[in-house]
């Protein structure tokens, strides 16, 4: 089955707003059988008192609340249209957020009944004053909120995948997502700020751990390719190191493009090939 795994709605507030239906028109025409539609899921209320840095990455980063009623009814409008044209599955992508886990399977139990496929990711993280940080949102932002890791990047590398550790072991009730997002996203200013591209020994038996715990658990991974057309990340997510650990302990990696708008939509597809 040829699935796009990751992508987003006109509802986004940080994407093109483009019509989600040409979209789905798109992955017809580009012969894709599945269709997964996983929009950012409303962020934790009281995160922004733990939130540091420009506050449009707040207000950009998701859904509102108020908006919830308005996605459902989008794409199972959109899900009817096309159920003779192509499998569209609904979700989320939700944000694992440390200090926020009983909100996030509130959440997940309010929308679990009415989804198909949801995607847990990071795009926040520990940094200066106590804080969360966005690591996906600018450079400058990255710079300030992680300045006391940018000389040691393997121990900024470190940081995170002891995040993500928590994220794949926290308890997330019943309708915890069983796909884990764009897995090395601090890499996406890799270019930026001179970082490594492969990780050291130390990050890398980190790595193997939160893999086999995915493995245990049958989850799956987000093998998106948005990272290749990032002006400073260059590479697809995972990375070939995680790739590569993931594919030897036979955890599935499910193609996701991760777009926000029609030109997106099954972006670097034929890179999925080249592994197994």
């Amino acid at each position: 089955m040829k699935i796009d795994g990751h992508t987003h709605t006109e509802l986004c507030p940080h994407g093109s707003h483009e019509l989600t239906e040409l979209m789905i028109e798109r992955a017809i025409k580009l012969g894709f059988d599945h269709y997964c539609i996983t929009e950012h899921a409303p962020l934790p209320r009281g995160f922004e008192q733990k939130y540091r840095g420009d506050p449009e990455g707040l207000t950009t980063a998701s859904l509102t609340w108020e908006q919830l009623d308005e996605y459902f009814k989008l794409v199972n409008h959109l899900k009817q249209k096309y159920q003779d044209q192509i499998k569209i599955s609904i979700g989320f992508e939700v944000d694992y957020l440390p200090g926020f886990e009983k909100q996030i399977q509130e959440f997940l139990d309010q929308v679990g009944p009415q989804t198909d496929q949801n995607i847990l990711s990071i795009h926040f993280m520990p940094g200066k004053d106590d804080g969360l940080w966005c690591v996906d949102y600018t450079t400058a932002d990255f710079a300030t909120g992680f300045a006391e890791w940018l000389s040691v990047p393997q121990q900024l590398y470190r940081q995170y995948f002891e995040l993500v550790l928590q994220e794949v072991t926290a308890n997330l009730g019943l309708y915890r997502p069983q796909r884990l997002g764009h897995l090395n996203l601090i890499q996406k200013y890799q270019d930026y700020f001179h970082l490594p591209a492969e990780f050291d020994q130390q990050n890398l038996q980190l790595i193997e751990k939160i893999l086999k715990i995915i493995k245990q658990q049958r989850r799956e991974l987000d093998f998106n390719t948005a990272g290749l057309y990032k002006p400073y990340c260059n590479q697809f997510y995972p990375g070939i190191q995680i790739t590569k650990l993931a594919e030897e302990l036979e955890i599935p990696l499910i193609f996701g493009s991760d777009a926000h708008s029609v030109a997106e939509v099954g972006h670097g597809w034929h890179l999925r090939s080249l592994f197994k």
